[in-house]
């Protein structure tokens, strides 16, 4: 009898297990119909397009946001440029006006000889007089032949004076058209970076809006995506993550092993040397906050600006001073750092190489970042606004060329 009693229990046990919420008496189970197979994978289908659509957001989103990131450093570089260009017309103005000084001074003196000979022709008498002067002159007919040869003199000496006031002249009025235009030349270098700076200013401002609102955009895009999705799918992103930070801290750490132990040496001072030292100079400043216009030659710097509470690096002004470690000077800027040494295949490219990257490929005028290249396809680099000095990749998008100073 106990064996019977237990038949109908195991049998209701599952029935609940299956059926959910059925009722507590004995009842055959009904097998899932056609229909709730068919609702079911219609409830699969629709939630695996959930999730697409999710994850195309989230993509891009996170494009939206490389995209403003690039902008913003193309019209920080930009402006960098023009503070280039600034200094540069300011220094021209300088020796403009120096050299124009030097001239007025040699006009002022050619013009003061000039009035003494004419002091000494009034002297003497303006010049040859009648038959008269010849008779009746002091010491007679020699007297007079000696001031004829004076006046002779003076008369030469005159019309050379004359036309050292007219070089001079010449000369001052030239410079002092050139000092006009480097003047000219200054100020709309002043007007272009003022623009320039407006500019950059707007993008950065822009770019940080919109990681706000887009850090909220995938914070709530990765909440949808968690509830359409198992949590696995959440935890694989987090561990994908967490490899990544761990890749490139391994990065960073074998890089800094590779160059750390090279030491200085006279060997330094050329060849794949001098880029070692580049390297080293750079891996040293891993984890420095990114400020836009920070960096100079003796390391980091507040920057100007976004960057004026930040003290760092921007792209350009790392490079600036890992090269200047080996003796390079370079300008806080990607443009002219584009032009600083030959162009280099990225199949030959040596440790300390600078690798670029652009908008559009095909145009220099677009180059807005900067790296050094450590080797094994990797190079250190100030990324952007917000993030650290670090280790990364250069196969990615926009590598325009490379180029090692010289």
């Amino acid at each position: 009898m106990a064996r019977l009693r237990s038949r109908p229990i195991a049998v209701l046990t599952a029935g609940a297990l299956l059926a959910g919420a059925a009722p507590a008496v004995a009842a055959t189970p009904r097998p899932p119909s056609a229909d709730d197979v068919a609702r079911s994978k219609e409830v699969v289908k629709d939630k695996a397009q959930e999730v697409g659509r999710i994850k195309f957001r989230l993509a891009e989103a996170a494009g939206r946001l490389e995209s403003l990131g690039d902008s913003a450093e193309l019209a920080l570089e930009r402006y960098n440029g023009e503070l280039v260009k600034l200094r540069r017309a300011g220094a021209s103005y300088a020796d403009a006006r120096r050299r124009l000084g030097v001239a007025q001074g040699n006009y002022d003196r050619a013009r003061g000889e000039l009035v003494g000979y004419a002091s000494s022709a009034y002297r003497t008498n303006g010049g040859i007089g009648g038959m008269a002067a010849v008779i009746a002159g002091r010491d007679g007919p020699q007297g007079f032949m000696d001031r004829a040869g004076m006046l002779q003199v003076l008369s030469r000496n005159h019309d050379t004076a004359m036309q050292k006031v007219e070089a001079a002249r010449l000369v001052a009025r030239i410079l002092r058209k050139q000092a006009k235009r480097a003047f000219a030349a200054r100020q709309d270098a002043f007007a272009s970076a003022d623009r320039a700076k407006r500019t950059a200013v707007k993008a950065v401002a822009d770019q940080k809006a919109a990681v706000g609102s887009i850090a909220a955009e995938k914070t709530r895009l990765t909440s949808e995506l968690s509830k359409a999705e198992n949590r696995s799918i959440l935890l694989a992103q987090r561990r994908s993550e967490a490899l990544r930070q761990r890749r490139q801290a391994a990065l960073a750490k074998k890089a800094t092993g590779t160059f750390r132990g090279s030491g200085r040496s006279s060997s330094l001072m050329g060849g794949a040397g001098r880029g070692s030292l580049v390297v080293r100079s750079a891996l040293k400043w891993i984890g420095t906050p990114y400020a836009w216009g920070g960096g100079n030659g003796a390391g980091p710097s507040y920057g100007i600006d976004y960057g004026r509470n930040t003290w760092g690096f921007d792209c350009s002004g790392l490079a600036l001073y890992a090269w200047g470690r080996a003796g390079v000077t370079l300008d806080h800027w990607t443009g002219s750092q584009w032009t600083a040494g030959p162009h280099v295949p990225t199949s030959m490219l040596r440790p300390g190489d600078l690798v670029f990257f652009a908008t559009d490929t095909a145009n220099p005028d677009t180059i807005h970042h900067v790296g050094i290249f450590i080797g094994d396809g990797q190079m250190i680099e100030a990324p952007y606004t917000g993030a650290r000095v670090r280790v990364s990749t250069i196969w990615r998008n926009g590598l325009i060329g490379a180029v090692r100073p010289s």
